[in-house]
């Protein structure tokens, strides 16, 4: 279908380079066409759905966005309330979703949607959803705290009717067919933070080198060589957690607890690095012309989107058999 027939591990290299891209939006938007928005239909979807809609996303012909998130139900994907009805050979959608990356531009939509009553892991289905149809709304460009050159929309859908055949896999499993999907959004996110604290790390050496107070630079205290030696230390661990589970992805594993895990640190982590580097940083660090501050504000959402850090330990603890699983 126009892609290389390379392993998720080549995804995983792809994401890490692109953290020498100094604005995070602009990652993120390349990750949700690669690794959020195309895996179930890559996986699941018909030769017909492959052909319309996967051809032209590889080939950058068409913006993908995901629609899961709503008002009511970000990280709680089980609580969604949109529904698609089937009506003969369509569905027809009604409801809504909130903070979708690509949203005002996309040319189609995975949209996680209720097709039944029935139980909330069990009702729910994938569908391709082509933006241009009658009855969906683009409510607003959402203005936000970091990400800003992201494309963030609220989208309302008013019985837009959209043909059964544009169903991925089968009826009601899209709840699991999500959950696969945020394995590789959750790696893909925790691999793109890596290069950027290193970067953050690396220009805050130079700055505290150069900046003088009392009479040395400020790189010469103990407490912020030694706390920029950790940091270090903490970035290369996430990168080895990184690692060994795409390895075992790639062989074939379920790697949800490792991928919550490295989901959940490099969500604390990129906050942690961030917010001591542009303590040292000074007043200078408050200001909007230094990278410290843009990413300060960029990564905090990695502890926001696609899982919250409760949800990754909700996780990590189902997996650990703390709380039992569904």
């Amino acid at each position: 279908y126009g892609g290389l027939g390379l392993d998720f591990s080549y995804n995983i290299a792809v994401a890490e380079e692109l953290g020498n891209i100094r604005c995070g939006g602009i990652t993120m938007a390349i990750g949700v066409q690669a690794a959020m928005a195309t895996p179930a239909l890559t996986r699941f979807g018909s030769h017909e759905l492959k052909k319309q809609f996967l051809v032209p996303t590889i080939a950058g012909d068409f913006v993908a966005c995901l629609g899961v998130s709503e008002p009511g139900a970000g990280s709680d994907v089980a609580n969604i309330k949109t529904m698609a009805v089937r009506k003969g050979d369509e569905y027809v959608i009604n409801g809504g979703k909130m903070w979708i990356t690509s949203g005002s531009q996309a040319d189609w939509m995975c949209l996680l949607a209720n097709t039944s009553e029935g139980p909330p892991h069990r009702n729910k289905s994938l569908i391709c959803l082509p933006m241009n149809l009658p009855g969906i709304h683009i409510a607003k460009k959402i203005d936000k705290l970091g990400m800003r050159s992201s494309d963030t929309a609220q989208i309302f859908f008013e019985d837009v009717r959209v043909p059964c055949k544009n169903l991925i896999g089968e009826e009601g499993k899209g709840f699991t067919y999500q959950m696969l999907q945020f394995q590789e959004e959750r790696l893909w996110g925790a691999a793109t933070a890596l290069i950027p604290m290193e970067t953050i790390i690396q220009e805050t050496i130079e700055y505290t080198r150069q900046r003088k107070v009392f009479g040395q630079p400020v790189l010469h205290n103990q407490t912020v060589h030694f706390r920029l030696a950790e940091l270090a230390t903490e970035v290369e661990l996430l990168r080895s957690l990184l690692h060994r589970a795409v390895a075992l992805y790639v062989e074939g594993n379920d790697v949800t607890k490792f991928a919550s895990m490295a989901k959940l640190k490099a969500g604390r982590l990129t906050r942690e690095v961030t917010d001591s580097c542009l303590q040292f940083w000074g007043g200078m660090g408050f200001t909007s012309e230094v990278l410290v501050s843009r990413f300060y504000r960029d990564f905090r959402l990695m502890s926001i989107g696609g899982g919250t850090d409760e949800t990754m330990l909700s996780i990590i603890c189902k997996y650990m058999d703390i709380l039992p699983r569904k």
